[in-house]
Order: C-alpha cells, then structure tokens, then sequence
C-alpha cells in the first residue's frame, strides 16, 4: 500500500467513526492514536509518580509535606506549559500535625521491636516512656468501671471489636476485576443477580462518642499511652486519625496503630499471666499557624469562541494518610491526571473547550478541598444556590480506586450518557477497558460534583492490594503501582477529556438534585 492511498484509507475512516448518527458517537480514532504513541511512547507517570511520593513524601492535609507537594505540582505542570497554574486556597482546615520520631519495642518478657504507627492528631509522648501493658476492652460506657483504679501508669492495649484471626490467608493479596464481575457490574442493579450497592466499612471501628468518653476515662485514671490497631496483618499497619484536628480538640493521650500478629502477641502474653513492659517514643508537632488550605489549579484553554469558557475537569486528590507515601491513595489518581494534561498539551492539541486539572486537598477528612472548589466556584450544596459557571462545567473526570488500570467507568445514575462513553471505550477494548454501568459509587471527590448537578465521574479500576496492602497503611508506596497500569490509565482519561472538550454539546447532565442535608457543625 502506498502512503497517499493509506492516507486516504485513514482519513476515510476518521470521517466514518467521527459520523454522528442516532446512536454512535463522534470518535476522533487518529487523535487517539496519537494519544496512545505518546502514553505508551514516552510516558512521564512513573517519573511524575516518584517525585510525588518518594520526594514530597507523606501528604497529610496541613502537614509540611502537604505543602510541598503543591508548590512542586504548580512547578511541574507550569513547566508543561499549562496556564493559569495556581495554589488555590478552598477554605479553613484546623490544625496541621505531623510525625517526626516513631518508636515502640516489648522489652519484656523479652526484647521485640514492634511495628506501629502513630495516630495523626495524637501527641508524643515527650521523651521515652517505660511501661506496663495492659488490655483495655470497652465496648459500651458500663465496661469502664471495671478498670477503674487499675490504669495509672499504664500503656492501655486497646483489642479490635472483631477479635483476631490469625489463620494464613490463601487468597491472593492483588487482584484485578474478573470479567465476571465486570459482566455482573454492568447490568443495571435492579436485576436480581446485579451486585448490591454498598460501602466497605471498618467493622473494627469504636462509634466516635464511645472513644471520645474512653479517652477522657484513659487520661483520668492516668494511663500514659495507647495501642490500638489489629486489621494488617504481615507487617501492614492500617492508620488514620486519633484525635480531632479541631483548633479546640479535647487532649488525648499518645496512641500508635499495630498490626495483627505483635498486637495478638501481647493480649496472648498477658492472657497466659505474663507481665508486658514496653518502651514508647514518639514525637510529633502540630501548626497552628496556617489553618487554609488549598487545591492546585492550571488550565489549557479552549480555542472555540463559542465554547472555549465552557469547562472539562479532571482531577485527583494529592493528600494522603501519613503511614507511607500514600501511592495508590491517591498518587496514582494525581499523576493519572498530571499525565493526561501533559499528553493533550505535548501532542499541541487544540481542545474547544478549556481542560482544567484541579488537585485536591482534605479529601481523607470529607472531600473538604473539592467541595470548597466547589462551593466557591459552581454552587453550594447546602442550599442548591447555583453561580454562573455551574452551568459551564461538561464534566468532570477522577481516578481514586487503587493501583491499577482502567476497566470502565461509572454512569452515576445518567442513562443518556451509556451510548457516549460506550463509544470512548470501544478503542480501548484490547486494554481492558469496556464497562459502562449505571451503578454509583461513592466516597471521593467526583461526588462533589454531581451533589450539585455537575456531571462527574469515577472510573472502574483494578484495585490491585488496595483493600488488603494498601489502603491507608504503612505499604502504600512508589512500588506497589504498576507502569503498564498507569499509562493505560493515562491514555483513557486523556481520551475522555479530550473528546468532552470536542462536542459539539456538553454531556447530558440528570435533574438537579435537592439540597443536601449537613449535619450540625460541619464545615462543608
């Protein structure tokens, strides 16, 4: 085949696919290509991955690391040639807080150094301590009196409600989505044999008014310090807050996080009659300089005089827990996005509308930084009062599911959009990806989006060790991301982004949704 008749043949069938009949959607086939030669050609992800992780490290929301993080993401995409690059503050946060020394050992019945994290919010312990062990379960206010006079001095072992069980595990730790599972996901979840909707829920977790009265109880009887934890298993430590990050949280004790088998082996050693002594040093700081928070924005506007202030955003969230680097929650989602951004940008794209990337803060504690985006930007969920550019926004896209690639994504209740997406997908079938389901899922930050309206969107991924290494442990580092993966990943969300910002409409948006109730108190 000569070149002019293969120019041809490939012009031809970019006229074909692009066609917009009844039910098949425009889809620039050569733009894609060119997509994919420099996803999988000359990626940046895992480079982009390494610098976020390895070298800004841990990302609490108000920690030093946090910072960091956000003023080397405007660097990076500023020297991408993005515009418009900004640190954005959202709103008020509390107290930053951060570990800088982490030290725990049983020095008898014999010497173990033990595998622990500390609590964020929780104070240090001012220097070594040296204690006894002793365990402390309370499940209910009437327990406390039992262990009344029996604590002072003590380090108080707190037990998982679900008890431990210690037998090997045989399923594998990483995973992918079956095709099974993808078959029965996208079936709508009114048939009987579609997956429930539910929500993973930490059955080991003290009801927050049951652990706010043990802690006042810890301190007055005059225990010293806490261990609590026992979910991770194999030197994986499971964290997340201890305290409040409130300017008027009430004290707490130090309190570090253990795994199953060195937590199991104290309650076994005190259960058989031994005494348990351990040695604790910990050492953390709080700010409470600095209480705003911020989100990191920049844009490669649109060309169309007619749509180019119309709106496609795409995102992820760059705080983490402080255990380890916080990789596949949520780096990989940051750097997924910073990639695509990057892609469109060095291939001189010319999308009609303007692609905005926003990285968010305060995700762990509520969505705080995309709500606070949005809120300030589009409409406030509280009273439904919509701002002008509410209805400028197409859609916006996030990645927040763990370590691995793309398998689909989630309609969140939209039916028009099935035959769109449908269509984006169908060019990246022989990747994995080709699920579209009417299914919701929840808990990050694309909800913050369509609370008000605004279509917003998660993608199916493959979780890899997510639920069983990952997720908010001390193992949710740089290593535990596959390359292949995220380019994958990359590609796709480039490809969504870009074809959004082609239409000729935006996405078909649901009916307006009512205005949320908040509880008392919160902030956002």
């Amino acid at each position: 085949m000569n070149r002019i008749t293969g120019a041809l043949l490939l012009a031809a069938s970019c006229i074909l696919i692009s066609f917009k009949g009844d039910n098949t959607e425009k889809v620039d086939l050569h733009t894609i290509m060119l997509i994919k030669n420099e996803g999988f050609g000359n990626s940046q992800v895992m480079k982009t991955l390494s610098e976020l992780t390895d070298v800004n490290g841990p990302r609490l929301t108000g920690s030093p690391g946090m910072k960091s993080a956000e003023k080397w993401a405007k660097e990076k995409l500023e020297s991408w040639g993005l515009e418009h690059v900004a640190i954005e503050p959202w709103g008020s946060f509390g107290k930053g807080w951060e570990i800088n020394k982490a030290y725990v050992a049983m020095t008898a019945p014999y010497y173990q150094q033990l595998i622990a994290v500390p609590k964020a919010w929780t104070p240090g312990t001012n220097g070594m301590i040296k204690a006894g062990a002793m365990i402390v379960k309370i499940e209910s206010m009437d327990d406390m009196a039992k262990f009344t006079g029996k604590l002072r001095g003590k380090i108080a072992v707190l037990l998982p409600a679900a008890g431990f069980d210690p037998k090997p595990n045989f399923a594998p730790d990483a995973s992918r989505v079956s095709d099974a599972d993808l078959e029965k996901l996208a079936k709508d979840p009114h048939t009987e044999d579609a997956p429930a909707n539910t929500t993973p829920r930490n059955a080991n977790r003290m009801a927050p008014a049951t652990r706010a009265s043990l802690d006042s109880f810890l301190i007055a009887e005059g225990a010293v310090a806490v261990l609590s934890g026992g979910r991770g298993t194999m030197g994986t430590v499971f964290t997340s807050n201890g305290a409040s990050r409130a300017w008027d949280a009430k004290p707490v004790l130090p309190e570090m996080e253990m795994g199953m088998e060195h937590l199991a082996r104290i309650q076994r050693l005190l259960d058989a009659g031994k005494e348990v002594t351990l040695e604790m040093d910990t050492k953390t700081t709080f700010f409470a300089t600095d209480s705003i928070e911020n989100n990191v924005v920049a844009e490669i506007p649109g060309t169309d005089p007619k749509l180019k202030d119309e709106l496609v955003i795409l995102g992820g969230h760059m705080d983490s827990w402080h255990a380890s680097t916080g990789t596949t929650d949520n780096a990989v989602g940051v750097v997924v996005a910073m990639e695509a951004v990057r892609i469109i940008k060095t291939l001189g794209l010319k999308p009609r509308r303007t692609i905005r990337i926003v990285l968010w803060s305060g995700e762990e504690q509520g969505l705080l930084g995309s709500r606070g985006y949005v809120k300030n930007h589009f409409a406030d969920r509280k009273t439904m009062e919509l701002k002008p550019d509410q209805s400028k926004v197409s859609a916006y896209y996030n990645l927040d599911n763990g370590g691995g690639k793309i398998r689909g994504i989630y309609l969140q209740g939209n039916d028009e959009l099935k035959p769109i997406f449908q269509s984006w997908l169908e060019p990246f079938a022989d990747l994995g990806a080709n699920t579209v389901t009417y299914r919701n899922t929840g808990s990050t930050d694309h909800i913050s989006f369509d609370e008000v309206g605004i279509p917003g969107f998660q993608f199916i991924q493959d979780g890899l060790e997510y639920g069983t290494r990952t997720h908010h442990t001390n193992m949710d580092s740089y290593d535990r991301a596959s390359p292949n993966d995220l380019m994958q990943a990359s590609i796709i969300m480039a490809s969504f982004v870009y074809h959004t910002a082609m239409r000729d409409e935006k996405l078909p948006r649901k009916v307006l949704p009512k205005a949320v109730q908040v509880p008392a108190g919160a902030k956002h």
